[in-house]
């Protein structure tokens, strides 16, 4: 829908090249000079100084119409692909690009059954995604480089908005090895302070959701054996399988391990942490066309069976 020879005009201003805009544009280059003169004629100003370069208009530099004229070209895109995306909602088709932001546990253990369907269902999105820990999606989504995100724990702002994605529990993992698992009843509260432990690094949703819970109960992390801090869910699950020490997991990211019998999960009496990964997104908006519709795929696909 978009003007073709301002088309033609941002291609050429943002690669300051007529031959690099006629090879992204899959056009001839004196098609392209064709266009800029004809828009030229039609403004009745030059917008592009020709001196520099090679002496045919390969290299060229925007006069100041030129740059007046690409802060409005811009606009004028973006106002173009915000019309489409409106009437695409209009005949309830979901399409366009879609960033979305996921923290580590979310991005490993619960996309990669939402992603696939969801692409299958509507294929004319183009999706992308960043992961990071649960303050640094928050940050990605609050600075607007994600349309929303997906967290493991209550971001630490109040310019974000959060509902609920899916319901999760953090359990204490062992070494199928370890002298815990032949106990047929809870560990006792002051034995987990005998332990080496291993935890998600700060920053982390997982670290904070434990945290506050042991706090609850009176267990400080001051008083626990705190032996690593490391960067990843994973990194826990491995460490644990190795015989380095115990770790609190989320259920969903300790289900394949468990199903295999490389982990087991101990109870500690006191102990039950329950959380919920969430929905984030700028506080003041609502989620609308792709992002809604993302939104309301994956709480589907992740809801518990009735």
């Amino acid at each position: 829908m978009e003007n073709f020879r301002l088309k033609v005009f941002r291609a050429v201003a943002e690669a300051m090249s007529f031959r690099k805009a006629a090879e992204a544009l899959h056009l001839s280059q004196p098609a392209v000079s064709q266009q800029i003169r004809a828009l030229e004629e039609e403004a009745g100003v030059q917008l592009f100084d020709r001196a520099g370069g090679n002496g045919r208009g390969s290299q060229v530099a925007l006069t100041e119409a030129g740059t007046i004229l690409l802060q409005y070209a811009h606009r004028a895109a973006a106002l173009i692909a915000e019309a489409e995306k409106k009437i695409a909602e209009l005949n309830l088709e979901v399409s366009g690009e879609l960033k979305l932001g996921a923290s580590t546990t979310v991005a490993q253990y619960l996309l990669p059954r939402i992603l696939g369907s969801f692409l299958k269902q509507y294929p004319h999105v183009r999706l992308s995604m960043v992961s990071g820990n649960t303050e640094e999606i928050a940050e990605a989504v609050a600075e607007g480089r994600v349309a929303f995100g997906m967290i493991e724990g209550p971001p630490m702002r109040r310019d974000l908005k959060t509902e609920p994605m899916a319901p999760d529990e953090l359990v204490l993992i062992v070494n199928p090895m370890h002298e815990w698992t032949q106990r047929r009843t809870p560990v006792p509260l002051s034995e987990l302070h005998t332990v080496p432990l291993l935890m998600r690094e700060r920053g982390s949703g997982s670290r904070r959701v434990v945290e506050r819970a042991l706090k609850t109960i009176g267990v400080t992390q001051k008083t626990l054996n705190v032996v690593m801090e490391l960067d990843s869910t994973e990194a826990i699950l491995s460490g644990v399988e190795a015989g380095l020490g115990v770790g609190f997991v989320s259920r969903w990211a300790a289900a394949r391990a468990l199903h295999l019998g490389t982990l087991k999960i101990v109870k500690v009496a006191g102990v039950k942490i329950v959380r919920e990964f969430r929905f984030v997104w700028p506080a003041g908006a609502e989620l609308t066309g792709t992002a809604a519709a993302f939104q309301r795929f994956a709480k589907a696909a992740v809801a518990p069976a009735k």
